[in-house]
């Protein structure tokens, strides 16, 4: 069977030092209403996360299969300003504002055109597989340091 382009997933990608993720809510993602259920902000921003640190040449599947560790969210400072709704072109511009040895500080902007509707701090900590933090990777560390310095993966 043949591969077409529209069987591939929908990836991100980094412009310059922010990752960009777009989406389009759908019905699923709404009160009855239509206006976006406030709790799902936080997996559109958790899917844009994923794949910003995807973009940035990290592979977390591989080092979950390897050792167990993974990222985790250990913090989430959230504002919601104006409601998305059904049918909406959204996008969600991730940034890393902060490397620490054991975490990354993300900022988390939830866009509609121009318009700012949601805003997030998110810090994603390194667990071993028994849930203690621990160091990252070094080459993943240089990685997100790159970025939060306006160097995006590529360029």
């Amino acid at each position: 069977m043949t591969q077409h382009a529209l069987d591939q997933p929908y990836r991100g990608g980094f412009v310059g030092p922010e990752h960009r993720f777009a989406l389009t809510v759908y019905f699923e993602d709404t009160d009855t209403a239509g206006i976006v259920y406030y709790a799902n902000y936080l997996k559109f921003m958790e899917r844009a996360r994923s794949d910003m640190i995807r973009a940035a040449g990290v592979d977390q599947v591989g080092e979950l299969q390897r050792s167990g560790s993974a990222y985790a969210v250990a913090d989430v400072s959230i504002k919601y300003l104006r409601p998305a709704r059904l049918g909406d072109d959204l996008v969600v511009v991730s940034t890393v504002e902060a490397v620490r040895g054991v975490s990354v500080l993300i900022q988390q902007r939830v866009m509609l055109g121009a318009e700012l509707l949601t805003d997030a701090s998110v810090t994603a900590a390194f667990l071993t597989a028994d849930g203690r933090p621990q160091r990252q990777p070094r080459e993943w560390v240089d990685r997100f340091k790159a970025i939060s310095e306006g160097h995006a993966p590529g360029a």
